[in-house]
């Protein structure tokens, strides 16, 4: 009886250990589809990239805060400019400011995504940090740019969602704005930088997507003809009136020297003289986010149409 017992016992030792062995192997495949499935596949401008399905810990070098912060998204480390942007400064108060050479404060971070425009340094080291995705400004419209960044982040219905909803209240706007000022009256949109005065086409934030794309507002043809070509344009201040609009949007930083505001030649500009300049804080017109365009919206509702 024993010398059967002892093959017996072996036998099932082997069918529970197969079975083990079966269910260890089932295991590990529906771990590994899970850990496949936590990934998706974005068509970036430069090919395909492997990005997580939901990031949760994202690290954005230039331009795009604005856009990860509406699609709620958490931000773990961002650049300089939106770092001192106001209407950014309350959801980015613990979140690092980090560039494209603090590469060893970005692993510190831990990210796993890194978004940028395409001309940043150090893309290569780090795409070994985090896949990095980057995006050259001005290759889509600033809509479609925002779409994308939805699609980046899984988040496309909610992107496309406030793209329709923006369009809508953009458009309406415009078309009271148009009624009231008239058709033909045109705006432009000036900044001092570095001593440098500029003048703006019609895709270089600061609200010129809403005014001119949106709102099909005239543009003055000097500004027409030197600055929608390549977004802006310098320009100095004797040539100023000729580029002012009946209305001026002027983008001014107070850290900036602003005295040409004293200068006769600034007074008599008609749209000062007339109480149709309109000075937003630059620092948080700069961008062309959703949550800056609907500030920026807001602001010329309020401006505009005293609403």
């Amino acid at each position: 009886m024993k010398k059967f017992l002892i093959p017996f016992t072996l036998l099932l030792v082997l069918i529970i250990s197969a079975c083990s062995n079966e269910g260890n192997e089932k295991k590990e495949s529906t771990a590994k589809k899970e850990e496949k499935s936590e990934t998706i596949t974005y068509q970036s401008e430069n090919g395909p990239i492997e990005v997580p399905a939901n990031p949760k810990r994202v690290v954005v070098l230039s331009s795009f805060t604005g856009n990860v912060m509406a699609l709620d998204v958490n931000l773990v480390g961002v650049d300089s400019w939106s770092k001192m942007n106001p209407r950014f400064e309350k959801e980015l108060k613990d979140v690092e400011e980090v560039s494209d050479e603090s590469l060893e404060k970005i692993i510190e971070l831990n990210p796993d995504l890194i978004i940028g425009l395409s001309t940043i340094k150090n893309i290569n080291k780090l795409s070994e940090i985090a896949p990095t995705v980057t995006y050259t400004y001005g290759k889509v419209d600033y809509l479609t740019q925002h779409l994308e960044i939805g699609k980046l982040l899984n988040k496309e219905k909610e992107a496309q969602a406030w793209v329709d909803d923006f369009k809508k209240r953009a458009h309406n706007a415009g078309e009271d704005i148009k009624a009231k000022i008239g058709a033909d009256t045109t705006v432009s949109v000036i900044e001092n930088f570095d001593k440098q005065l500029y003048v703006f086409g019609d895709n270089w934030g600061r609200g010129t997507e809403i005014l001119y794309q949106e709102m099909k507002l005239k543009m003055p043809e000097k500004v027409k003809e030197m600055a929608l070509k390549d977004g802006y344009f310098a320009l100095s201040l004797e040539v100023l009136p000729e580029y002012a609009g009946d209305y001026v949007i002027f983008s001014k930083d107070s850290d900036q020297d602003n005295s040409f505001q004293e200068t006769e030649t600034y007074k008599n500009i008609p749209a000062v003289k007339n109480h149709h300049l309109f000075e937003v804080n630059a620092k948080e017109f700069y961008f062309n986010d959703p949550i800056t365009l609907d500030f920026q919206l807001d602001y010329f509702i309020k401006s505009f149409l005293g609403n």
